[in-house]
C-alpha cells in the first residue's frame, strides 16, 4: 500500500523531511516494535508505560523502515517523519487501514466487566459454532481463529496485533468474532478502529485500582466500549447487553445510545432467571423471556454462571448469525462442558471435590465460595493468594472473604512477581487479625496441605490462577498449573 493512501487514515498530519516522491513509497508493514521492522516498514513511535518508541526510531531506520510516525521531531532520523498528536490513536487508525478495516466485514462482539468475560465469550463461541458459524475468539487465554489457537500476551492485544488478527480471521472465513475487552485496552486506545456490533457488560467490582486509582475511573474506562458503539441509526443496528443487577449498569447504559437488552436474577430484565438450583455438577434455572418460560440445565455450577449464561443467551439472541430461537440457543448452551480454569473440577479418584477457579478479585472469590457453600456438607478449604505488583487494596478484602465463607482458609503465593511473597500475605492478613487460618508461602505446599487435610464431604477451592500454566516469581516465569498440582497431590494421597 502506498504511503499516500495509508496516511489518509490519519488526517491533519504534518510530514517532515519529505522528498518529492515520499508519498509514493510502498509500505509493506506497520510496526511499533523496532525488532519486527523489515524493509518497507512504516514505524510508529509509541510513548508507552515502560519504553518510549521514539528512542528506537533510529534502530528502526537501520532495520529498513522507510518512514516514521512520531509525536515529535527526531534529530537522529533522516527518514520522512509524519508528525501526529497521539501516536496510539494514529497507530490504531493506520492498523485498521493497512489491514483493510476487517471488522467492517464481520460481526464483532465485545465483552467487558471485572468478572465473567472469559466464560461469557466461550459460551457465545460454543453456541455459534454449534450452529455452523465460523468464529474467532480473542481473550485472556488465547486468540483463536476457527480451530487454530494462537498465544496472547494481554487480554486485549495492541491495536496492530488486533487488526492483524482480525484480517487473519477474515482470510479464514470467520464471520463473527468475540473478544474480551479490558479496561486497560479501552483507556489506551487499543480497540480504536474496531467496529463493534454488540457490547456486553458483565459486572464491576474492585480490581486494577493500581492503574485506574478509583472505582469511578475504572467504571469510566469500561463505559468507553459502550460510548464507542456510536449514535447513528442509519447503518447496521448495534446492541448493548447489560447486567440489570449490577450497580454500574445504569452508568454503562447512559454511555450509549443504541438498542438495549438486559439480563438478571434480582431485577426486572429482558432475560431473567428464576427458580435456580445449584449442585457441584451443574445448575438449573427457569429462563423468563417476555411471556414465555424456558427450563435450562447447565453443566456449569454457581449463581455467577447463571449470569454468564444469561449474558451469552442475550448476546446470541441479538447476533446476526447462529440460532434464531431461544430453544435452539438453550439446547446448545446445555451442551457446554465447561471453560478451562473456571470452576473446573479436578477428579483423580478422590472422595471430595477439588475445584480450580480463576477468581482473583474480591467479588469473584465471594461468588465462587458462595457457590461452594450451596452444596458443601463438610469443611470448605480455600487456597488463595494475591498477585504482586497489582492492586494492593484488594488484598485484605480477599482474606476477609476467604475467612467469612471458608472453614479452612489457606493463604499462599499467587504470582508474586517482584514483591516478596510473605509481604503480600501479610497485607492480606491485615484484614483478618483475629481469624483462624493457615499460611503456606509456597503454593505447591498449600495445595498439598489442603488435599492431605480433606476428607469425604469436604470441598477444596484453589483460587486465583485458573487456567494459567505458570507462576511469575521475580522476573522469571516458572511452569506451574494448579490443576496438575492438585492432581499430583491427590494421587500421592490415595495411592
Amino acid at each position: 500500500m502506498e504511503l499516500k493512501k495509508l496516511i489518509q487514515a490519519i488526517p491533519y498530519n504534518r510530514i517532515m523531511q519529505a522528498k518529492e516522491d515520499v508519498l509514493h513509497i510502498e509500505i509493506n508493514a506497520v510496526e511499533q516494535d523496532s525488532g519486527q521492522v523489515r524493509d518497507g516498514t512504516l514505524f510508529v513511535c509509541i510513548d508507552g508505560e515502560v519504553v518510549d518508541g521514539h528512542d528506537y526510531a533510529k534502530i528502526a531506520q537501520e532495520q529498513g523502515a522507510v518512514a516514521i510516525v512520531a509525536e515529535r521531531v527526531l534529530a537522529d532520523v533522516t527518514l520522512p517523519i509524519i508528525l501526529v498528536q497521539d501516536g496510539k490513536r494514529a497507530m490504531a487508525m493506520l492498523a485498521a487501514a493497512f489491514y483493510e478495516n476487517p471488522t467492517a466485514e464481520m460481526a464483532l462482539i465485545g465483552i467487558t466487566g471485572t468478572n465473567g468475560k472469559t466464560t461469557v465469550s466461550h459460551l457465545i463461541e460454543f453456541i455459534l459454532a454449534d450452529h455452523a458459524v465460523t468464529t474467532g475468539l480473542i481473550g485472556t487465554m488465547y486468540r483463536k481463529i476457527g480451530a487454530e489457537i494462537l498465544e496472547t500476551k494481554n487480554t486485549t492485544p495492541d491495536s496492530l496485533t488486533l487488526q492483524k488478527t482480525f484480517r487473519q480471521m477474515r482470510h479464514a472465513k470467520v464471520t463473527t468474532a468475540i473478544m474480551e475487552v479490558s479496561s486497560h485496552a479501552l483507556v489506551q486506545g487499543r480497540v480504536y478502529g474496531s467496529e463493534y456490533d454488540i457490547a456486553v457488560f458483565t459486572n464491576l467490582s474492585q480490581d486494577h485500582l493500581d492503574y485506574h486509582k478509583t472505582m469511578e475511573e475504572y467504571a469510566h474506562a469500561k463505559s468507553l466500549l459502550f460510548a464507542q458503539l456510536g449514535n447513528g441509526y442509519g447503518g447496521v443496528a448495534k446492541t448493548a447487553v447489560m447486567n440489570a443487577d449490577d450497580a454500574y449498569a445504569r452508568f454503562m447504559t447512559e454511555a450509549t445510545g443504541v438498542s438495549l437488552l438486559s439480563y438478571g436474577i434480582e431485577n426486572e430484565a429482558t432475560f431473567q432467571a428464576r427458580n435456580i438450583r445449584i449442585s457441584s455438577k451443574g445448575t438449573a434455572f427457569d429462563l423468563h423471556f417476555q411471556d414465555e418460560v424456558f427450563h435450562t440445565e447447565l453443566k456449569l455450577s454457581g449463581k455467577f454462571n447463571v449470569y454468564n449464561a444469561l449474558a451469552a443467551i442475550a448476546t446470541v439472541y441479538a447476533a446476526k448469525e447462529g440460532p434464531s430461537t431461544l430453544p435452539e440457543i438453550i439446547a446448545s448452551l446445555e451442551k457446554v462442558p465447561g471453560v478451562a480454569g473456571r470452576f473446573e473440577l479436578v477428579d483423580a479418584g478422590q472422595q471430595f471435590p477439588v475445584i480450580v477457579d480463576y477468581a482473583h478479585t474480591p467479588d469473584g472469590l465471594e461468588n465462587v465460595l458462595k457457590t461452594v457453600g450451596e452444596f458443601a456438607t463438610g469443611r470448605i478449604f480455600v487456597v488463595v493468594g494475591c498477585g504482586g505488583d497489582r492492586d494492593k487494596g484488594k488484598r485484605p478484602q480477599m482474606a476477609q472473604i476467604a475467612v467469612k465463607y471458608a472453614t479452612d482458609p489457606i493463604f499462599t503465593s499467587d504470582n508474586p512477581r517482584t514483591e516478596a511473597p510473605m509481604q503480600i500475605i501479610e497485607d492480606m492478613l491485615a484484614g483478618v487479625p483475629n481469624a483462624t487460618y493457615t499460611v503456606k508461602e509456597q503454593r505447591h505446599d498449600a495445595i498439598r496441605f489442603a488435599v492431605n487435610q480433606a476428607k469425604a464431604e469436604d470441598v477444596i477451592l484453589i483460587a486465583g490462577k485458573g487456567h494459567e500454566t505458570y507462576q511469575i516469581i521475580g522476573d522469571v516465569v516458572h511452569d506451574f498449573d494448579d490443576r496438575t498440582e492438585a492432581r499430583d497431590a491427590i494421587l500421592a494421597k490415595i495411592l
